[in-house]
């Protein structure tokens, strides 16, 4: 009887292995219930797998494997405790956490991000995001993510090294050149890599390639800091060629002030484009003139060295304007580039940049459009690139920074701008391949999806089930 009832459950158990394929709300349902108090960690599942379902549904292997339903499990989470002492002499404790996700096309590769909105599903959302990022760019990289919600903005420099040497002192256990390679994220820039860089290498007696961002005395990689933001407007550019225009004349609406905006809105105006707007959490600036390269210097002083705020930006530029706790997606433009933070791009927004004739948007940062976002832009037919497609420019460079730590060498940056080319260049032919609609229409979210799960689905059928 009993041996009855374990046949018929494993019966069943395979029947809804099955049928998993053909019901993408009841795989999504899965999704929540194993993630419960994840909801950007399911929709990142769920944008995938709204545009993978159809693909695989004639591919017996895939469903047979359950590929991706592992490809959303990851392959672990780590928790640590950090606990440093601030400058008063205060104990502090804070909680980080790296999230492998999968590791089947290379090592696990991307960024630590400190910041106090981060938790366990911000970091496996942005982890299952970077598996098919990194697989797009063609190079031999996995997906992780990692951080901690601790705070950088006004700690002291003693302070952020002391948390960043606490906070090595358990992930060394868990990287390594060959394993898991982090870099920088929201947070995390020159300073903090620095910091952890030297902590892992006081700990391992080594000297190697185990996090990339890393200043150039000491391993780091020429165009690191320009190449999100430079590969998001490259990949826009090619959305636009396909149109038979480019982006000399057209207005551009960012968001964003960091690295990734500052330079996508540098690239923009060596194109020809004219930039009339940047932001921070506080609200965005819109300079009707433009913004000069002399203008987009200045925001980097502002924010890499002052470490300001933007609304400082109208003091400095009269004719410009200060909207605070807005985002910018309500300026008229010919093209836009979120380059802040996730689902800071809403439905209402989406709508409102189709409205006012908005041709073309090249995510910059990492899901900054809501899912129900990506649906207008989808149904209204525009030219739409996910992050996953059109801000891997940063990660790449950083693939490349790995070989030149391997092979113990240092690529010129006339080099390095060829290959970041080249590199956004077959990103945009893969997205191309798998997401052509007819009558002139790409749906490059579809593209990006399919192609990105592809390479990580084969590699994973060679390996069996591990």
């Amino acid at each position: 009887m009993r041996a009855a009832s374990r046949s018929n459950r494993f019966m069943g158990e395979c029947a809804m292995a099955v049928s998993d394929h053909v019901d993408l709300n009841g795989f999504v349902e899965g999704v929540k219930k194993r993630n419960p108090g994840q909801p950007e960690f399911v929709q990142a599942v769920q944008e995938v797998a709204e545009d993978i379902f159809d693909f695989i549904q004639d591919k017996e292997a895939y469903h047979r494997e359950q590929i991706l339903r592992r490809i959303a499990e990851p392959d672990r989470v780590i928790s640590f405790r950090v606990c440093w002492e601030d400058d008063a002499g205060n104990i502090r404790v804070q909680r980080g956490w790296r999230v492998q996700n999968n590791n089947s096309i290379g090592p696990y590769k991307g960024g630590i991000r400190f910041h106090p909105s981060v938790t366990e599903g911000t970091l496996k959302f942005l982890a299952f995001e970077q598996t098919f990022k990194n697989a797009l760019t063609g190079l031999p990289m996995g997906g992780g993510k990692g951080g901690s919600n601790f705070n950088p903005k006004g700690k002291s420099d003693r302070e952020v090294m002391r948390f960043c040497q606490s906070f090595m002192n358990e992930l060394y256990r868990h990287i390594g050149a060959d394993i898991d390679v982090p870099a920088g994220d929201i947070g995390v820039g020159a300073r903090e890599i620095g910091y952890m860089f030297g902590q892992y290498k006081r700990l391992t007696n080594e000297f190697t390639g185990v996090l990339t961002g890393k200043g150039l005395e000491y391993g780091g990689s020429l165009i690191r800091t320009e190449a999100t933001g430079y590969g998001a407007t490259y990949f826009l550019l090619n959305m636009l060629k396909t149109k038979g225009e480019d982006l000399q004349g057209k207005v551009a609406v960012i968001s964003g002030s960091g690295n990734v905006a500052t330079h996508a809105a540098e690239k923009v105006t060596m194109l020809g484009g004219k930039v009339v707007t940047l932001s921070d959490s506080d609200g965005f600036v819109h300079d009707p003139a433009g913004m000069t390269q002399e203008k987009i210097n200045w925001v980097k002083q502002l924010k890499n060295v002052r470490r300001g705020r933007i609304s400082e930006y109208v003091d400095a530029f009269p004719g410009s304007s200060y909207h605070a706790d807005k985002t910018p997606w309500g300026v008229p433009c010919d093209v836009a580039l979120p380059c802040a933070t996730q689902n800071e791009l809403l439905g209402a927004d989406a709508r409102l940049l189709v409205a006012n004739g908005c041709k073309a948007v090249s995510e910059g940062a990492n899901m900054p459009t809501d899912l129900e976002g990506v649906h207008v832009f989808k149904d209204a037919r525009i030219l739409f690139a996910p992050g996953k497609a059109a801000n891997a420019g940063g990660v790449a460079v950083s693939g490349l920074e790995m070989s030149q730590n391997s092979a113990r060498i240092s690529w010129k940056e006339e080099e390095l701008q060829r290959l970041l080319i080249d590199i956004m260049d077959g990103i945009h032919a893969r997205c191309m391949e798998y997401g052509q609609q007819g009558g002139g229409y790409c749906d490059y979210v579809k593209g990006a999806n399919i192609a990105g799960f592809k390479k990580v689905a084969d590699a994973m059928l060679a390996y069996g089930v591990v």
